[in-house]
């Protein structure tokens, strides 16, 4: 592709987003619940549209057509189980969330959890968990970028490049107009994302396939057809990200900003409109690729190779979908990650900060977490969609705890701190050491043990006086409500 088309189209999408960004500011007031969760008064389509585009980032256009080219229909299987757990799990919780938010005023999703068991270091150990794991997960979105524009520039801008093209775009996305700003800019990319992939899947379709996509999916490929996928992998995988929109704390914060029931509503539908739509775009994008690319040695390039085979006006309209769902998902962790280290950890070992003191913290950490991301992109571990699923699992040692503070009374603070730490580091090192006792996933052991641990800490501590209050309001108001 011609470097000037290639500069020029994601110059466009950037002043595009700025110019969102630039009437977003407008709006912006006061204090840590404007900036970070837009004061609760996002409406029902740009609520929809953000959680869309935060949940489907480049994982999906990148990673998910990568997985689907080397793995064929069990990719298919996998994400639909995500998209229907994440139906399901908002249509239970998110009332919930945005019930005890208006209610308590909480602002980050540990912030909820400190409060319930009322010990700040609930949500302190939380935060930390979160950094810890959606590190990988953020630079996963960097990784997608730098490969994508590598290619599509036919190695004129390399991989460091491109991925630092995305982390700036990002940045000052965040850190402009805080989440006010990256909503405004989510809805924006959530329409190019869709619109983006459906022309592709067209021309890809109509051009490449000429005798049929699916008898030539029967006749050339096969195996992509078969099940391959032994049953403890899609487990160990399909697990963290079933239980997703509860325990990545940079869609749980989402959960909060609805102004009014109507526009949660909204949300999930709209979500889950978006959802199934794009995941049937991107299985089929991967099978197209096996097709006309086969034989690539790293999966999560087959995304690249297409585009390289289409029309360049086509290509940079991809390019430029892709990286919006990268840049979406990426100003949304920073965004929640500095919230919730401003609110919950440096307020716990400062709990006499005041809220302009705590707003200062959370921007200036927004370049810090930036730059890391964009530093362990450079590794490139490993493939995008195992990477991804591995943060998640992670992450879901968080869920005993969620569980707890909205169904059980008697969950304590040790239960919970105890499950989370405990959890999250017997995980991480099985990673790490590439452990797998009796063929199962590391995500599998690690909720069982936090699981076990949360319940018995639980049954051998005092319950917070708050436990039943906050347990018998969130849940009679949903009643009432719902």
């Amino acid at each position: 592709m011609n470097l000037a088309i290639l500069l020029g189209g994601i110059l466009l999408w950037f002043i595009a987003g700025c110019v969102a960004s630039y009437y977003a500011r407008k709006w912006v007031g006061k204090g840590m619940a404007e900036y970070f969760i837009a004061n609760r008064r996002i409406g029902g389509l740009v609520s929809a549209m953000t959680y869309s585009a935060t949940t489907y980032s480049a994982f999906m256009m990148v990673g998910l057509v990568g997985l689907t080219y080397k793995t064929g229909v069990t990719s298919l299987g996998f994400e639909l189980t995500y998209l229907m757990a994440t139906v399901f799990l908002l249509t239970l919780f998110a009332p919930r969330f945005w019930i005890a938010g208006k209610k308590y005023g909480y602002i980050t999703p540990s912030e909820l959890l400190s409060d319930r068991y009322e010990n700040k270091w609930v949500g302190a150990i939380a935060a930390i968990l979160s950094l810890v794991m959606l590190i990988p997960y953020a630079s996963v979105q960097l990784m997608g970028m730098g490969y994508l524009i590598e290619a599509l520039s036919g190695g004129a801008l390399p991989f460091v490049v491109g991925s630092a093209i995305a982390a700036v775009i990002s940045f000052i996305y965040s850190w402009w107009a805080g989440m006010r700003s990256v909503a405004w800019t989510d809805t924006i990319q959530a329409f190019i994302m869709l619109i983006a992939s459906l022309i592709l899947l067209g021309f890809v379709l109509t051009v490449f396939f000429p005798q049929g996509f699916i008898s030539t999916v029967e006749t050339e490929t096969p195996k992509l057809l078969t099940v391959t996928w032994p049953f403890s992998l899609f487990i160990g995988l399909a697990l963290p990200w079933a239980f997703f929109a509860l325990t990545n704390p940079q869609v749980a914060q989402r959960l909060y900003i609805p102004k009014d029931v109507r526009s949660m509503k909204h949300m999930i539908l709209g979500f889950s409109i978006f959802g199934f739509i794009y995941t049937i775009i991107t299985t089929l994008l991967g099978f197209a690729a096996a097709n006309i690319i086969p034989g690539l040695k790293v999966a999560d390039k087959a995304m690249p190779m297409l585009l390289t085979k289409v029309p360049d006006i086509l290509a940079i309209a991809v390019l430029v979908g892709i990286l919006a769902a990268a840049v979406s998902t990426l100003n949304s962790i920073i965004l929640t990650l500095s919230s919730m280290f401003a609110r919950d950890v440096i307020k716990a070992l400062k709990p006499e900060i005041d809220e302009d003191k705590e707003l200062l913290s959370g921007k200036l950490l927004i370049p810090v977490i930036t730059l890391i991301c964009f530093a362990f992109a450079q590794f490139k571990f490993g493939l995008i969609a195992i990477l991804s699923a591995m943060a998640s699992g992670g992450l879901l040692m968080m869920l005993p705890a969620i569980l707890g503070a909205f169904f059980w009374k008697r969950g304590t603070a040790a239960g919970a701190i105890s499950s989370m730490a405990i959890g999250g580091i017997v995980v991480g090192a099985m990673y790490i050491l590439k452990l797998k006792p009796l063929g199962q996933w590391p995500t599998i052991w690690g909720i069982i043990l936090a699981a076990v641990i949360f319940i018995g800490v639980s049954l051998a501590t005092t319950p917070p006086k708050k436990a039943s209050e906050f347990v018998e309001y969130v849940n009679k108001t949903v009643r009432d409500l719902f």
